[in-house]
């Protein structure tokens, strides 16, 4: 069954809505890294942040409330009107909420426990519910009375991509007939923390498969897709397919010949009955550590033999944990979008200085265009600690 993505809220470090994302990501704009002191004691780091106040949660939803949820919530009000359509059409019982997340609300367990070492008590403000994995899917549910599935899944940086997995099977199934669904993270001081613990954060922006990249750049992010068994009557985009491994090599290190990123791909090829040829563009994984860039840059160029355009975003967004394989998914989406009049792509942003230890890739450019002479489809990777491995394909609609 085709899974057809009707509708696209979007925030990240890049805009405030799909077409600022859009017209700041094609023209490869960094803007929107800055460097901010006081996330990691005596380190001032880049990170993509989004600027300026978010929308409140709603005073009845006071116990949802968390920099997480808002992020959520202004990605939602942008497709509003599609949920309700979708509603009226649906039934609020045959609409699902499938999310990604790796933070949810700890940032506000970690201001809440620290005022109790301080204070003795936590903040009246402060609700457990708030740190929980699943409060951004019962949030929604709650606003949006929804009484269909709703959960969401935690698999670290692959978190939203098993999201749009995961959402297409409860089409598949004749659970739902349709899903809201994608995936959300707040930057916080443990995350940041935890991967500057790791040696794993670079006090630069990141220089993804450069011979200079040293590490990773964190952001937030909020992507909400409206998944439907029927097309919108605009310009169909669809997920055709999604892959999904687990080399389980290391509790951290991608396992390095990059076997297990090759399977994810592979099987999202399969799963849409496509060759690597037939694929336009690829959205890769991209950290910009060592180890990460190295094992994809194998896998790639075992796949693709004759080559395939590539870039990694996240210089310009950041990498934002568990939302990325969702908010990666998105700017493919962004790709194939009536409204991309010069069929752009998401340009390569690094030094220039390719690592001799890689395997050459076709990088995008600025004059690069996405071919419009057959179907287009593109794929986006996600990789994350303990070698999970999702790949996605995003198409026009056959």
């Amino acid at each position: 069954m085709t899974a057809y993505l009707n509708a696209l809220g979007l925030i990240c470090g890049l805009g405030r809505n799909k077409h600022e994302v859009a017209r700041n990501l094609f023209a490869g704009d960094c803007s929107g890294m800055r460097i901010e002191a006081g996330w990691v004691p005596d380190r001032a780091l880049p990170v993509a942040a989004v600027q300026g106040e978010l929308t409140t949660i709603p005073a009845e939803l006071v116990q949802h409330s968390s920099r997480n949820n808002q992020l959520l919530l202004e990605a939602t009000l942008q497709i509003r009107d599609d949920i309700d359509q979708a509603i009226q059409t649906y039934g609020r019982d045959r609409i699902g909420i499938v999310l990604g997340t790796s933070t949810s609300g700890i940032d506000e367990a970690s201001h809440g426990i620290a005022n109790y070492l301080r204070d003795g008590q936590f903040p009246a403000d402060y609700d457990y519910q708030q740190q929980e994995l699943s409060a951004p899917a019962n949030f929604l549910a709650d606003w949006l009375q929804l009484s269909g599935p709703a959960y969401v899944i935690s698999t670290a940086c692959t978190s939203s991509a098993r999201a749009l997995m995961s959402a297409q099977r409860l089409l598949d199934l004749g659970l739902c007939d349709a899903v809201l669904c994608g995936g959300v993270d707040t930057l916080c001081k443990l995350t940041l923390n935890g991967f500057s613990a790791l040696e794993a954060v670079s006090e630069q922006r990141c220089n993804p498969f450069s011979v200079n990249r040293n590490g990773i750049n964190i952001g937030e992010a909020a992507a909400l897709f409206l998944m439907s068994k029927s097309a919108n009557g605009r310009q169909p985009i669809a997920l055709l397919g999604g892959g999904a491994s687990s080399d389980a090599h290391h509790i951290s290190a991608p396992e390095p010949s990059g076997r297990g990123a090759l399977q994810a791909m592979a099987k999202a090829l399969s799963c849409a009955h496509l060759e690597p040829e037939q694929i336009g563009y690829l959205n890769l994984h991209g950290t910009a550590t060592q180890h990460n860039d190295a094992m994809e840059s194998l896998a790639v160029a075992t796949l693709f033999p004759s080559g395939v355009l590539c870039s990694s975003t996240k210089p310009m967004s950041g990498h934002t944990l568990g939302a990325a394989g969702a908010l990666e998914a998105a700017f493919c989406w962004l790709s194939l979008a009536a409204d991309n009049s010069e069929h752009a792509l998401p340009p390569h942003v690094w030094d220039g200085q390719a690592d001799p230890r890689l395997p050459a890739l076709s990088w995008v450019t600025a004059a690069d265009r996405l071919d419009q002479t057959a179907p287009r489809c593109l794929m986006s990777n996600s990789f994350a600690f303990g070698g999970n491995n999702v790949s996605l394909i995003i198409g026009d609609a056959p």
